[in-house]
């Protein structure tokens, strides 16, 4: 299917890595122009070149702290001298190293820390990017939240509060910005072994057997740790998620809009 992308603009933070990475290498086999922002110069510079190499029309990495508005607006005003227009935003950025813990073990300090990453830094990049998608002849903007919102584990209360956050304010957008257009969605991922994931099982003991490139062995870790198991019986890669993400921020998706769509290798009954 072709998802009109071709020479689409498109911005991904988050977009070295993970779901992020893997949604901004669909956006590149697809021909459009892809901006990836990151903190990080070599694991910038490597995304680049990869996306590159899988089609892009311009692959164009970004330095940015997504914990700092100045930053988030100085790479999109480079956006803005280089494109003038946005058609695609994602935010595929997440904690990673924060918000894993029950209540009682969760200081002020990480869940400032959880909601800076998981929250606050969608609302500083679609505020920075407002102007640029509306520049353009049609927007979307997509959201990467987590299925856990809607299937708690106590283990994980900052993190999933923070992307109910994500939730709720994509919901809020997506009504504010129908008016002109502009289609905002949300995007769920179950039990995914995704950065955050596998980071967390490198900390477990060697007698836990936890391989975070395994995804059967990532299930079991999620399930035994999380309570989130699926039938599917694996986790999810993150190459998994990376085409639901482009096509709800395609051209063709023309008619949905305040959606949270899960992909969580069925979960509902487990």
């Amino acid at each position: 299917m072709d998802l009109g992308l071709a020479g689409a603009a498109v911005l991904v933070s988050g977009g070295t890595k993970g779901m992020g990475r893997a949604a901004a290498e669909c956006f590149a086999a697809e021909g459009a122009r892809v901006a990836v922002l990151g903190r990080t110069e070599d694991a910038l510079s490597a995304t680049a070149s990869a996306l590159t190499a899988a089609g892009a029309a311009e692959a164009v990495p970004l330095r940015a702290d997504l914990t700092v508005r100045e930053d988030i607006d100085a790479a999109v005003g480079t956006l803005a001298d280089r494109w003038g227009e946005l058609h695609v935003l994602v935010n595929a950025a997440g904690p990673v190293e924060v918000g894993i813990g029950r209540f009682d073990a969760v200081d002020d300090d990480e869940w400032e820390a959880t909601f800076a990453i998981g929250t606050l830094s969608a609302v500083r990049t679609v505020r920075a990017a407002l102007p640029l998608l509306r520049a353009a002849s049609w927007a979307r903007i997509v959201n990467v939240s987590a299925h856990s919102t809607k299937r708690q584990s106590p283990d994980i209360v900052a993190y999933t509060a923070a992307k109910a956050a994500l939730t709720s304010l994509s919901k809020n957008l997506s009504q504010w910005l129908a008016p002109e257009g502009i289609l905002v969605n949300t995007v769920s991922p179950g039990s995914f072994a995704s950065e955050g994931m596998r980071t967390y099982m490198r900390t477990l003991p060697p007698e836990r057997h936890a391989d975070p490139d395994d995804l059967a062995d990532v299930m079991r870790i999620i399930d035994e740790d999380f309570g989130h198991p699926a039938h599917l019986r694996r986790a999810g890669d993150p190459a998994e998620i990376g085409p639901v993400i482009a096509f709800v921020g395609s051209r063709v998706n023309t008619y949905m809009t305040g959606a949270n769509i899960n992909v969580d290798g069925g979960s509902d009954f487990c």
